[in-house]
């Protein structure tokens, strides 16, 4: 089955930097793109990042210029560099691939971004 399996998070100060991982298994990788989520505690999931089978990205606005995208298709695997984090970055950050009209989620990371 798929399964994809977030690493990374964890405890910054502001103006830090983290990078998340997205290992893929159980389905190809390359043709797929895969995106970034977040949920903070009583707001809804958005997108944070996206990236195309052809390497193409795009960004919510909060995060442009300090997030970065990439993937490794080799490892199978999406990354999530952030730098300069704000406390309002805080939430669980989720990875996510759809394929077809199915969608597929890890576990989530938490990301806590205080001093």
């Amino acid at each position: 089955q798929v399964q994809l399996v977030e690493s990374g998070g964890g405890l910054v100060q502001p103006g830090g930097s983290l990078r998340l991982s997205c290992a893929v298994s159980g389905t190809v990788f390359s043709i797929y793109g895969m995106g970034w989520y977040r949920q903070a505690p009583g707001k809804q999931r958005e997108l944070v990042a996206h990236i195309t089978s052809a390497g193409s990205t795009n960004y919510a606005d909060s995060v442009k210029g300090r997030f970065t995208i990439s993937r490794d298709n080799a490892k199978r695997t999406v990354y999530l560099q952030m730098n300069s984090l704000k406390p309002e970055d805080t939430a669980v950050y989720y990875c996510n691939l759809a394929r077809g009209s199915s969608s597929y989620w890890g576990q989530g990371t938490q990301v806590t971004v205080s001093s």
